[in-house]
């Protein structure tokens, strides 16, 4: 099993391929924390720490980024059942 507490979702609003990963998201029900980096500075450094970059979209997974949102899209299709 996956936790959620485990999952971020770092993007900001009107990036395209953030919309697409977080659309997938509302249609599946699944409930992850997300952090826009454009709202809250915090959350950019934060991205900055972990992955060296900004880019977004983010899915951080226990501690480890990954980019490009048909990976982030295609990850949740494989585990979307194991997040709890």
């Amino acid at each position: 099993m996956i936790n959620k507490e485990d999952l971020t979702l770092y993007h900001f609003a009107s990036c395209p391929y953030c919309v697409r990963v977080r659309r997938h998201l509302l249609e599946d029900a699944i409930q992850i924390r997300e952090k826009d980096i454009l709202v809250d500075p915090s959350a950019r450094q934060e991205l900055m720490d972990i992955g060296g970059k900004t880019q977004v979209p983010c899915l951080v997974i226990d501690g480890e980024p990954m980019y490009e949102s048909a990976d982030i899209v295609k990850w949740f299709e494989i585990n979307k059942d194991k997040i709890q």
